[in-house]
């Protein structure tokens, strides 16, 4: 893919939503499994049940939302939303009443 191919449009976000029962044993170590397999696959925690991942194209994003649909806990809640790099860049973040820059994308190394 060259850099002319690369803009705000194809680029996507994907990010995880979840909300997982945590009150037995067996629930904590399934959402926390949950957690670091999305990590490994490249994903980062955006807030603590929010997690997200940048792609370069819309076909990366469908390889990576089907693995964290191969990951999916038996229980609890989860939701998975894809949005450009467009799309993302007019979120406004803020901690406390203090905005802060959006997230960068993470360097990825690609070779074809």
């Amino acid at each position: 893919m060259s850099l002319e191919g690369l803009n705000a449009y194809k680029i996507m976000w994907v990010l995880v939503f979840f909300d997982l029962p945590t009150e037995t044993k067996k629930e904590r170590k399934a959402a926390s499994q949950f957690r670091k397999d999305m990590m490994k696959d490249g994903f980062g925690m955006f807030q603590f049940s929010i997690y997200l991942r940048h792609c370069p194209s819309r076909e990366n994003a469908a390889v990576h939302i089907k693995r964290v649909k191969k990951l999916l806990p038996e229980t609890g809640h989860v939701g998975i939303l894809s949005i450009t790099d467009m799309q993302f860049g007019l979120m406004e973040v803020f901690s406390g009443r203090k905005e802060k820059p959006a997230q960068a994308p993470s360097q990825q190394l690609e070779m074809f």
